[in-house]
């Protein structure tokens, strides 16, 4: 059998951020408890951290569509969560387009 790995539509992005010194455990333990994890288009949503500096924080979000992430991030709800997690950064966040394909992640 062939894995299929063609897009389905799937829209995705992965974003590493800097905390300011010292807030990285905050940042993660905010960005654990965000609205996009309970959201049925949101498909995949893993933070992580870097083991050389626990400042710098990654998350890798996969969508059912563009339009699903745009219908959330258009919401009340995820414009609180941005303004709330704004304090908490060094500089701009860098952002990558992803396509979620497949795999596994296991906690």
């Amino acid at each position: 059998m062939t894995a299929d790995h063609s897009f389905h539509g799937f829209h995705g992005f992965h974003a590493t951020m800097t905390a300011r010194p010292g807030k990285g455990d905050e940042l993660v333990a905010f960005l654990l408890d965000a609205p996009s994890l309970s959201n049925e288009d949101c498909v995949v949503f893993l933070v992580s951290r870097s083991a050389g500096d626990p400042d710098i924080v990654s998350v890798t979000e996969g969508w059912t569509s563009e339009e699903a992430h745009g219908r959330f991030f258009a919401t009340e709800e995820a414009r609180a969560l941005v303004a709330k997690l704004q304090p908490l950064l060094a500089g701009e966040s860098r952002y990558t387009d992803e396509v979620p394909v497949g795999g596994k992640a296991a906690f």
